[in-house]
C-alpha cells in the first residue's frame, strides 16, 4: 500500500493514508514509526515521496527506518524515457516540474563551501545532466498524489510491466540504501590516516608548504633536469619544457610513457606522482572535511550515470585508492564483511541473452578459466581481453582476433551486444533488462551523419561520421550490460538491507554508528559490485551467509530459473585493507 507524504503550509504533513490526514512535521516520525509497526504482520507501507532525501534523512536521525519506499523523482527519470512505456502520458507529456526536479543532497556541504559534481567511473563518463531547478524551488508545483497515478498507469500499460515495477522499486530501495549508509557512515580512524599519510610523505607542513617527502623529490627532479630553483613539478607545461631542455623526450607526463625513458628524472617524478596523488586526493585537508566522529560519509547519487549505476558528490567514494583503506577500521567488537561478485557484467550479459554455454562456463566460479577450458581461446588473458572487448567494443588487437572465436561458443550473448552496438550506430535507443533507456545520441551525431551526406562532404566528414557513428555503438552495446549490472547490484543492495535487518539486534556490545543502527548490523559502503557491511563479530558469519543469499536472490529476481551464478568472494575482517 503506498502512503504518500506531501508538505503543506504551515509546517504541517498530509498522510496521503485511509482516511488522509495533517499532522505536524515534528510528530512525522512518530506516525511513521507507528505505521511501520502496525504492518508487521502484513506488507509494510510504501512511503512515498517526491525525493527520498527530502524525507529520509531527517527520519533516520530520529531513529526511524522504512522497510519500502517509493521515490517519485527517480522512477519519474526511468519512466519518462523508458521504451517500454514509450506510449505513456508520463512520457509523451511535454516538460513539466518532475523533470526539472534536481537531487536533494543527504548531507552537508564540504568544509570548503562548494559542492563537488557527481564523481563517476562509468566508461563514457555520461554523468546524468544537472536538472535545471532545485527540489525546493520545484517542490510547490509539484503534485506527487497525481504523479503516483501517472506513474502507475505508465507501467501497468508499458510493454513489459513486472520488470519496470522491479526496477522501480529496485531504484527507490537504493536511495534508502544510500541515505542509509550516508546515515550510518563508514568506520574510519582518523589517527590511522594520519599515520598512513605522515609514513608516506613526511609529518604534516604548515599551510602552503610541500610535506618534507615531495619537497625532497622536488629537490632530485631539479637536479635531475639541471632546472633552475624556480621549476615547480605541478605545473606541467613548465616541467615538460624543462624535460625539452634536458632532452629527455618526453611528449607527455603520462605514467605509461615516462616508463619508457631511460633518464634521472623518471624515477623521482613517478614517485611525486603517486605521493602528490595521495596528498591531493586522500591528504589531510580530505581528512578534516570528510571524516567526522568517527566516520566517513559521502553522498551517493543514486543513477548518477546515465546508465544506473551510482555516482559520488564528496570525498571520492567511489575511487577510494588501496593505500588509504587501512584506516576504515571496524568498531571494537565488530568487524567489516567485505563482498564482491566475480565477473559481475559477463555473467548478466549471459542471463540476459539466455545464452546457457556462457552461464555454464561461469558454473565453477571463475568464468574466464571456464571459457578456456570450453576451448573457445587457449589462455585465461585471452578471455579476459576478448570478453571485456565484446562487452566495451574493443575492435583492434587481440580483442578483435578473439572475439570471433567466443561468437562461435557463445552466440547468444555476442549477438546481444552486436546488436546493441548496431542500433546505437543507426542512432536508435537501447534498454537494460529491467527497461531504463539510453539516451538519444545528440546534436553531435546528428551533425556528424549530416555532414556526410552534404553535396560538398569531402573524405574528412566521412570518416568523421563514421567515428561518432562507432563511438555510440561502443556506448550502447556497453550500456545494455553495465545497466542491467548495476540493476543486479540495486536488487543485491535491497535484499542485503532487509535481511540485515531481519538479523534483530546483536546482544554484543553496540557499535558506534548512531541510530537505529547502533546495534544491527548494517550496510557501510558500495562500490558498483562490491559491499561492506558493518557487522557485529559473532554475526560475522551469518551477515556472510545472507550475503551470499541476496545475490542468488537478486540474479533470480532479473532472470528467474535461468541458471546463471554470481558468486562472491567474502572476507570478515577487522581493516578494509585486509579484504583483499
Amino acid at each position: 500500500m503506498h502512503v504518500v507524504l506531501t508538505r503543506e503550509p504551515g509546517g504541517t504533513v498530509r498522510v496521503h493514508d485511509d482516511p488522509p490526514r495533517a499532522v505536524p512535521a515534528a510528530d512525522l516520525p512518530a506516525v511513521v514509526a507507528q505505521g511501520e509497526a502496525a504492518a508487521r504482520d502484513d506488507a509494510p507501507p510504501r512511503w512515498t515521496w517526491d525525493d527520498t532525501n527530502r524525507w529520509y534523512p531527517g527520519l533516520l536521525r530520529a531513529g526511524v527506518r522504512v522497510e519500502r519506499s517509493h521515490d517519485l523523482r527517480l522512477v519519474h527519470r526511468i519512466l519518462r524515457h523508458s521504451e517500454p512505456a514509450a506510449g505513456a502520458a508520463l512520457a509523451t507529456a511535454p516538460p513539466g516540474p518532475w523533470d526539472t526536479m534536481a537531487p536533494t543532497p543527504a548531507g552537508r556541504v564540504p568544509a570548503s563551501g562548494a559542492r563537488r559534481p557527481p564523481q563517476g567511473d562509468a566508461l563514457f563518463d555520461l554523468a546524468a545532466p544537472t536538472p535545471a531547478a532545485p527540489a525546493v524551488e520545484a517542490a510547490g508545483r509539484l503534485d506527487p498524489v497525481s504523479e503516483l497515478t501517472r506513474q502507475d498507469e505508465a507501467v501497468r500499460g508499458s510493454a513489459t510491466p513486472g520488470r519496470l515495477r522491479l526496477l522501480a522499486a529496485g531504484e527507490s530501495a537504493g536511495a534508502l540504501v544510500a541515505a542509509e549508509m550516508h546515515h550510518a557512515g563508514l568506520p574510519w580512524r582518523g589517527d590511522v590516516h594520519d599515520a598512513i599519510l605522515t609514513e608516506a610523505l613526511g609529518p604534516r607542513p604548515p599551510e602552503g608548504q610541500r610535506p618534507a617527502r615531495l619537497e625532497a623529490l622536488v629537490r632530485q627532479i631539479r637536479a635531475a633536469l639541471d632546472a633552475p630553483p624556480s621549476l615547480n613539478p605541478d605545473s606541467h607545461p613548465d616541467l615538460l619544457k624543462a624535460m625539452q631542455y634536458a632532452g629527455v623526450g618526453a611528449r607527455s607526463l603520462r605514467k605509461w610513457e615516462l616508463e619508457k625513458l631511460d633518464h634521472p628524472v623518471v624515477a623521482p617524478l613517478l614517485e611525486y606522482k603517486n605521493l602528490y596523488r595521495l596528498l591531493t586526493a586522500n591528504g589531510w585537508h580530505w581528512l578534516d572535511e570528510w571524516v567526522t566522529d568517527g566516520r566517513f560519509r559521502t553522498e551517493y547519487v543514486v543513477g548518477g550515470v546515465v546508465t544506473g549505476r551510482w555516482a559520488s558528490t564528496g570525498g571520492g567514494a567511489l575511487q577510494l585508492p588501496k593505500g588509504v583503506r587501512r584506516a576504515v577500521v571496524a568498531d571494537p567488537g565488530w568487524c567489516l564483511v567485505v563482498a564482491d561478485v566475480a565477473q559481475l557484467e559477463p555473467r548478466v550479459l549471459a542471463g540476459m541473452a539466455g545464452d546457457e554455454s556462457m552461464a555454464r562456463a561461469g558454473r565453477a566460479g571463475d568464468l574466464y578459466a571456464g571459457i578456456v577450458a570450453s576451448g573457445a581461446v587457449p589462455t585465461r588473458e585471452l578471455a579476459k581481453v576478448g570478453m571485456l572487448g565484446a562487452m566495451y567494443g574493443g575492435t583492434t588487437g587481440a580483442s578483435a582476433q578473439v572475439l570471433p572465436r567466443l561468437g562461435r561458443e557463445y552466440p547468444r550473448a555476442i549477438a546481444l551486444v552486436e546488436e546493441a552496438a548496431r542500433t546505437g550506430e543507426r542512432g536508435g535507443v537501447v534498454t537494460t533488462w529491467l527497461g531504463r533507456s539510453s539516451p538519444a545520441p545528440g546534436s553531435a551525431w546528428d551533425e556528424a551523419q549530416a555532414g556526410a551526406f552534404a553535396d560538398d562532404a569531402g573524405a574528412d566528414a566521412a570518416a568523421r561520421a563514421r567515428s561518432v557513428t562507432r563511438s555510440w555503438g561502443r556506448f550502447t552495446r556497453n550500456f545494455v550490460v553495465q545497466g542491467t549490472a548495476a540493476e543486479w547490484a540495486l536488487c543485491w543492495m535491497a535484499s542485503i538491507r532487509r535481511r540485515l535487518w531481519a538479523l534483530g539486534k546483536t546482544s554484543g556490545a553496540p557499535g558506534l554508528a548512531p541510530a537505529p543502527f547502533a546495534d544491527r548490523p548494517h550496510l557501510a559502503f558500495f562500490l558498483h559490485d562490491e559491499v561492506v557491511v558493518h557487522a557485529p563479530r559473532e554475526l560475522a558469519d551469518v551477515v556472510a551467509a545472507e550475503v551470499r543469499a541476496a545475490a542468488e536472490e537478486a540474479g533470480q529476481l532479473l532472470f528467474g530459473g535461468f541458471p546463471v551464478d554470481f558468486p562472491l568472494t567474502v572476507a570478515a575482517v577487522d581493516s578494509y585493507a585486509d579484504a583483499k
